[in-house]
């Protein structure tokens, strides 16, 4: 513990147990997903996810009157499958398109953008590039992925205590880390609870996410001007601060359990909480981006799968086939990936 009294914000905390160069839990380079990791994406699922992006990307395109450069951009890319699913499925199925791609990784750690290269560098050597941050993002039109990112945001966590909001963060007890309370650490956290529902009762505790904000801030500054594809775990604010969750949504991932043992295994284990999806509309709409589109995962890739879908129809689908569809009925069906997983897209503000 580095702070004063050996305290620290939990803010401060999980982007420790995260992100720490040494220790972190994404310290290095990308972890292991899918039956062999922690958790599972819809990455994980199989390439299909990769193919109804690059076929939303083609529409997009042509609705952005077939500009000669189209940037496609993500960050949170992790060891770069997402990328070479799309950009293989934009050669094989959109041919013209993928001649005007130009990919783009947003990668802070040079751990994960050397394992991204040895993935992507070698097919689209000439075309690859990548940037720091968002605020480095090309200019001109184009979509930009963003898979799973702003839950693995660090959150301030926040608890009702005497009729206030106080900081919730660790320190060292005899046990081992322990939760403990002070006053709020900025005035941005003040004015965050500030938006909190009064009716919510002593003992109430809940999560602050400060991170994603600045990061739409970051991004409505850069030069981007395309669509923004958000997928995440993510609530409405009425259901982020239900009364049925006095605990907040802040979990762990460890050997493909999920529980709120958040201060066990630092290092080993993935932090997550769910995107307060009314709180980043609101943002992102006072920043002025558009609202596109907000909604359950797989509603929206069922409506762009059915081109796909229809083409099956009449005849017997082959092993490939069968794949893909085992493929769609994860990343679509409520009771899997389909309703556990929200979509936003956003256009970003025009310049000028």
């Amino acid at each position: 513990m580095t702070a004063a009294g050996g305290w620290l914000p939990w803010a401060q905390a999980m982007a420790a147990a995260l992100y720490d160069p040494e220790h972190g839990y994404y310290a290095g380079g990308p972890r292991r997903i899918g039956r062999q990791g922690d958790f599972y994406t819809a990455v994980s699922v199989g390439p299909l996810y990769g193919r109804l992006l690059a076929d939303h990307a083609a529409l997009r395109w042509q609705a952005w009157g077939r500009p000669e450069t189209w940037w496609l951009a993500e960050q949170a890319a992790h060891d770069g499958q997402l990328m070479q699913d799309v950009l293989t499925a934009l050669v094989e199925h959109h041919p013209e398109l993928a001649a005007r791609a130009r990919p783009v990784l947003v990668e802070p750690q040079t751990g994960y953008e050397a394992v991204q290269r040895a993935r992507l560098g070698v097919a689209w050597a000439g075309e690859m590039s990548w940037v720091r941050s968002v605020a480095e993002l090309p200019g001109g039109s184009g979509l930009f992925i963003c898979n799973e990112l702003l839950d693995a945001f660090p959150a301030h966590r926040v608890r009702r205590e005497g009729g206030q909001w106080r900081e919730l963060g660790v320190a060292l007890g005899g046990g081992g880390l322990e939760w403990q309370s002070r006053e709020l650490t900025t005035p941005e956290l003040r004015a965050e609870t500030e938006r909190l529902p009064e009716e919510l009762p002593e003992g109430y505790v809940t999560e602050i996410q400060i991170a994603p904000l600045d990061w739409l801030r970051a991004l409505a500054g850069s030069a981007f001007r395309g669509e923004v594809w958000i997928a995440d775990y993510g609530l409405d604010a009425e259901d982020y601060w239900s009364l049925e969750r006095p605990e907040g949504t802040l979990r762990r991932y460890f050997q493909h359990r999920m529980d709120d043992r958040v201060l066990e295994d630092w290092g080993k284990a993935d932090l997550t909480c769910h995107v307060n999806l009314t709180r980043l509309q609101q943002e992102a709409q006072s920043l002025g981006f558009t609202l596109l589109e907000d909604s359950d995962q797989g509603l929206l890739l069922t409506r762009l799968a059915a081109p796909w879908l229809q083409s099956l129809e009449g005849r017997p689908p082959d092993a490939a086939a069968r794949a893909l569809l085992r493929q769609f009925q994860t990343l679509t069906h409520p009771g899997l990936m389909g309703r556990a997983f929200r979509v936003l897209r956003l256009a970003c503000p025009r310049q000028g």
